[in-house]
């Protein structure tokens, strides 16, 4: 068993006392191991994880590299031959859509982003155009479902992708999958987690992926931009918008292929289609075409 092995291979974790199934993961199997010595986080990967664009190599980098500004969980060990990642275990809060909704924690969520975007560059870049197109490869190749209209958007998407790339951002290291459970508040502090996904990337895709992913008002991501670059900018709220739309349209064939491939007893088509349905709001909604304008404009 990949965890026995994982449990002898590294020594902080030998005389364990509890072993604890942790739930959420949803391309990795977590525990709670206890030992005399403290607690940790054993992450097992989940089977045909590279369809879904996760290098485990880039994560264990960019998790030590997490670790190293304070905000990622500790790093204790790698054990490439079970894909396993050996973490300390954070005892705090975990954050939820709700608890970030009332937005009394947005300025501590900028400044989390600004402590991890402050950090040593990552191992590889991310790019949430390039994913999408990756994705979709991916799931017209095996068969796999896509949404009524999914593709009818694409002319759309490639407009926006031009009109991001006439004034781009300077990337930094991110995570890119913030969603609210990724977020422990400890001691007040709000710590990162999970790197499957973390890259160098915009700052702006990661701010836009936070209100995206916890379904904040238009109001907090204008408050997110204002905490983070210390004013409020036109454009920075257009390009996380922007971000946060093609975080829903990319994601959701994540969900697709999870769909397709995962033994985990989870409803991933209508994970994905919560995201869809947002995403064609976004697109057929009244602001689409003033977003365009907006990205190309300067603060």
């Amino acid at each position: 068993m990949a965890l026995e092995d994982v449990l002898e291979a590294v020594p902080q974790l030998h005389g364990a006392t509890e072993v604890e199934p942790l739930a959420g993961g949803l391309t990795n199997t977590n525990y709670k191991i206890t030992t005399p010595g403290g607690s940790y986080v054993v992450r097992i990967s989940g089977k045909d994880t590279g369809l879904l664009a996760i290098d485990r190599a880039n994560e264990a980098h960019n998790t030590l590299a997490a670790a190293e500004t304070g905000v990622g969980a500790p790093f204790v060990a790698a054990v490439p031959d079970h894909d396993a990642l050996v973490l300390g275990f954070l005892e705090g809060e975990v954050m939820s859509p709700e608890k970030l909704q009332r937005g009394d924690r947005i300025a501590r969520v900028a400044d989390a982003c600004r402590r991890l975007h402050g950090g040593r560059r990552f191992l590889q870049d991310f790019d949430m155009f390039e994913i999408q197109r990756g994705y979709i490869h991916v799931v017209q190749e095996r068969g796999f479902r896509l949404p009524d209209r999914y593709l009818d958007f694409e002319p759309q998407v490639r407009a926006l992708e031009q009109a991001m790339r006439v004034r781009t951002e300077a990337t930094v290291p991110c995570n890119n999958d913030l969603l609210a459970e990724n977020f422990i508040d400890v001691g007040g502090e709000l710590r990162l987690i999970d790197y499957e996904y973390s890259g160098n990337n915009e700052p702006c895709f990661e701010l836009g992926n936070i209100w995206s992913e916890s379904n904040l008002s238009l109001e907090q991501l204008e408050q997110l931009i204002a905490d983070y670059f210390g004013r409020p900018l036109r454009n920075k709220v257009a390009r996380a918008r922007v971000w946060g739309l093609m975080s829903k349209y990319g994601w959701t064939l994540w969900g697709s292929i999870q769909d397709g491939i995962s033994d985990l007893d989870f409803d991933f088509w209508g994970w994905a289609m919560e995201k869809y349905d947002r995403a064609v709001a976004e697109f057929d909604g009244p602001d689409f075409e003033r977003l365009i304008e907006d990205v190309q404009q300067e603060d």
